[in-house]
């Protein structure tokens, strides 16, 4: 089965084709065919497109709107140039799957797209507004081109929607909960999943007996306290703001400085929300960028101050987390980095994990700094009383395997 897996951003599609099938997840020989990005959507568009094996094709074009991007996508798989084995035309694209951030409390898991389920997706516009909309556009998109073959939604809240009542709710009065379904839901959960399953697939282990904190690092970042095989506690909230230190969002702050923000720079509301979603992080604390490896450039070789303490208080809070979860679990036996900082930078796993001895955890240097975004791998020593873990995530790979799963009616794998 082809799998056109799609991740719908407000002006962005990013895509990839996946052959798989019940045999092949079993026997873990998934095969991606193709992936790519389109950029710029509503402008002069930026498309990236690369079939497996062969150089990847950059241009720029015209993208008038999501249903234009996906068309642009379909028009190149199945055209001669991007020489896609087994793909010369639409049918033989036999599934999609959709990333969607926000299923509420109504989708504890991925489904089928029905007009019922796509409702549901639009019920949950107000608590995404900047996710839900473009998620939605991507979907229609997609029925406008490829017609009737089976769609399916993939939740990044679903995996958190096993936290107990009191890990979500938060302390205030709890008409808002019932009125508005004010709480905790959590984000990056399909990454979570992955490298969970991924985890326990390494240590041949069973989903009951893990006992693992996994940190999704990039520029959006949130941790998730796994035990048992069930998130239990993840830093995200209502909205991806809440948690870690991200490249341009605050993570955690006293909710009144959100007033005086706006009292003291006669801002709007919202004003300060973008402010808070786009302007803080790495980026407001440094004055410089919210890449993590340009500050550990500057920190390195200018001795920059601010980038040196925007790196600090990035793997501060991400020290405070591992901490709170150790206890919230009674302990847990990994600790499990991913995403796009958490593979590739052994600096701020070093940073990270170095004031965590009184743990037991031991780094072993070498492996750690061999270890990054191939196939990753145990970066702790044998001794170790914690292991710490690199697990490079693959969204789209678990997003097409629930495809599979939900279309041939086959259980999914928590």
């Amino acid at each position: 089965m082809n799998v056109l897996v799609l991740n719908c951003g407000s002006s962005s599609v990013k895509f990839q084709l996946i052959a798989t099938d019940l045999e092949l997840i079993k026997q873990n020989a998934d095969k991606r065919l193709a992936h790519g990005l389109i950029e710029r959507i509503g402008g002069a568009g930026i498309l990236t497109f690369t079939a497996e094996g062969k150089p990847s094709k950059r241009f720029a074009e015209p993208v008038r709107d999501h249903r234009a991007a996906v068309e642009m996508i379909l028009r190149w798989a199945v055209g001669e140039e991007s020489g896609l084995s087994g793909v010369t035309s639409v049918g033989d694209i036999h599934a999609v799957g959709h990333r969607v951030v926000h299923g509420g409390e109504q989708f504890t898991s991925s489904a089928l797209i029905t007009d019922a389920v796509l409702r549901g997706i639009e019920d949950c516009i107000e608590l995404a507004p900047l996710h839900n909309p473009a998620n939605i556009q991507g979907i229609t998109a997609a029925r406008a081109a490829l017609g009737s073959i089976p769609q399916v939604a993939v939740f990044d809240t679903a995996f958190h929607q096993t936290l107990p009542e009191h890990a979500y709710l938060y302390a205030l009065p709890y008409q808002l909960y019932r009125r508005h379904r004010i709480r905790r839901y959590g984000f990056h959960g399909t990454s979570h999943r992955y490298v969970a399953y991924r985890y326990r697939t390494l240590r041949g282990i069973a989903r009951d007996a893990t006992n693992i904190i996994t940190l999704h690092l990039g520029n959006g970042c949130s941790i998730a306290a796994i035990k048992g095989g069930n998130s239990i506690d993840t830093s995200m909230g209502f909205t991806p703001l809440e948690g870690l230190v991200m490249g341009t969002r605050s993570g955690d702050l006293d909710a009144s400085i959100v007033d005086l923000i706006a009292t003291k720079e006669g801002l709007s509301s919202r004003e300060v929300e973008t402010l808070l979603n786009k302007q803080s992080g790495l980026l407001g604390i440094s004055g410089l960028t919210d890449d993590m490896r340009e500050l550990l450039a500057e920190a390195r070789e200018h001795d920059d101050r601010r980038a040196r303490l925007a790196i600090e208080i990035f793997c501060y809070r991400a020290r405070k987390y591992i901490g709170s979860y150790l206890a919230a679990m009674n302990g847990a036996e990994a600790i499990v980095f991913t995403g796009g900082i958490g593979e590739n930078s052994a600096e701020i796993r070093d940073r990270i994990c170095s004031e965590l001895l009184w743990t037991g955890l031991e780094l072993d240097a070498e492996l750690n700094s061999k270890h990054g975004a191939d196939k990753g791998g145990r970066i702790s020593t044998e001794t170790s009383r914690v292991a710490v873990f690199v697990i490079p995530t693959n969204e789209e790979l678990l997003i097409a395997r629930d495809t599979v799963r939900v279309v041939t009616g086959t259980p999914q794998r928590f």
